[in-house]
């Protein structure tokens, strides 16, 4: 038998054999999470898609970049989907949704649907993630989707080797280093000091660049900031580690036939259709300056006047609410006494100042007399999309200034009020959206 590989887009994958059919992390968007434009370039054929059967989808976590309602919506409500995830709530609303076999993964708890079984395997951060070990037609396929390997799980996965294809997501995303710039480093790029020993491990006689198929709106800094690792690069240092192994690009829509003898170019997707140029690969520049957050806010669209005074009435009030609900660490910088400012910028670049007078878990507006320590700037369009839209933190374009060195940039008290407990946002979001469209 042949196992058949499909790349769909970014973590997404279709795996067919002996008559059964698959997805893992499926996303038929372009663009996805918001601002994910695909890269290389594609577009879906819905009706292809809907009219698509497969025999089970599996959704490695609960990241928007995996699980997307929006992309579950074109499935037959009747298709299995297996989910890891520790959270009641994204079962509940993908049942919500009108699927009715939503199914939870465990660690190491192989499942079989037809010729293929799948084995969940723990990834470094199990609270989030997992990694999928796929058995058909005789072969192994270690999906590392986009988490880190866990130690304990490599020693797990050794004695498979030879693996006969690993999935590797090839990129090291630079999130911190875009929303605080000023305390990035603008060192070469280089992959993580430890995959070579995992990848020797494994000792795959297949490796696909996996992961982080998409790249910003096109007139963003972050296409040049976000993606340090080129695919010529991971081609040309995990080819000197595994002198014995092949490096596979798989851009979307491309499949290959994987059998114990070698690999094999195979009929592509249908339903994915690749849009100009596929051979594209990313240009990191460690020396880009930032534009202006003012700048940045005019490519949004403005708010109307219900949405604004949404936004504000939260700088005014919801916020401070919310920053007092919460515990803060006690390492925290925000442990001992500053003065924090929020700047908000509308669609024509003009900044709305407020200023904060914060002690641990206490936090008051303060005058324009005290100067500030931590400074967080953000557009007023995405900061109304964090409140009611359920926007990541990843397209936010949010830009933390003057934080110290040693601080977490993850305590900002922007980030803890709009993230901490905010658990499904996008996933509720988009099923209201769902919801309140007109019958098709």
């Amino acid at each position: 038998m042949t196992l058949k590989i499909s790349r769909i887009l970014h973590a997404g994958y279709v795996f067919e054999c002996d008559g059964t059919l698959i997805a893992f992390d499926p996303i038929f968007e372009s663009p996805f999470s918001r601002n994910c434009h695909a890269f290389p370039d594609v577009r879906f054929d819905h009706a292809l898609i809907r009219g698509m059967k497969p025999d089970a989808v599996f959704i490695s976590h609960f990241h928007d970049d995996h699980c997307s309602l929006e992309s579950l919506d074109l499935l037959d409500r009747d298709t299995p989907i297996y989910l890891y995830c520790l959270f009641d709530e994204l079962f509940a609303l993908i049942r919500a949704l009108g699927f009715v076999n939503v199914l939870p993964l465990a660690v190491d708890v192989p499942v079989r649907v037809g010729a293929i079984e799948v084995i969940p395997r723990r990834a470094l951060d199990a609270d989030v993630d997992s990694m999928f070990h796929i058995r058909a037609a005789g072969l192994n396929v270690l999906n590392v989707v986009d988490s880190w390997m866990d130690p304990e799980t490599l020693e797990q996965l050794k004695p498979y080797a030879p693996w006969d294809m690993v999935l590797w997501p090839f990129q090291t995303m630079r999130e911190i280093d875009v929303i605080a710039p000023s305390r990035a480093q603008g060192s070469a790029p280089a992959l993580p000091e430890e995959w070579p020993e995992q990848l020797q491990a494994l000792a795959p006689r297949y490796v696909v660049p996996s992961s982080c198929q998409f790249v910003q709106e096109p007139w963003s800094w972050y296409n040049h900031a976000l993606f340090p690792i080129t695919y010529r690069q991971f081609a040309r240092e995990v080819g000197a580690w595994l002198p014995d192994a092949a490096i596979v690009r798989l851009n979307p829509s491309v499949s290959v036939a994987l059998t114990p003898q070698g690999l094999a170019p195979s009929a592509p997707l249908p339903w994915v259709l690749p849009v100009g140029e596929q051979e594209v690969d990313y240009e990191y520049d460690a020396d880009i300056v930032p534009p202006p957050t003012s700048d940045i806010a005019r490519h949004f669209a403005p708010l109307d006047a219900g949405q604004t005074a949404l936004a504000l009435d939260y700088c005014r009030s919801g916020l401070l609410e919310k920053y007092e609900d919460m515990e803060l660490p006690s390492d925290s910088y925000f442990a001992a006494p500053c003065v924090w400012q929020l700047s908000v910028y509308d669609h024509e670049g003009a900044v709305r100042q407020f200023r904060y007078r914060i002690h641990g878990d206490r936090i008051a507006l303060a005058g324009d007399e005290e100067a500030p320590t931590w400074m967080t700037e953000i557009p007023i369009a995405k900061l109304y999309a964090g409140l009611a839209l359920g926007e990541s933190l990843t397209s936010m374009y949010m830009r933390i200034n003057g934080a110290p060195p040693d601080a977490d940039i993850v305590d900002d008290p922007l980030i803890r009020c709009l993230f901490n407990d905010a658990f499904g946002a996008y996933q509720s979001a988009q099923l209201q959206r769902i919801k309140e469209r007109p019958a098709q």
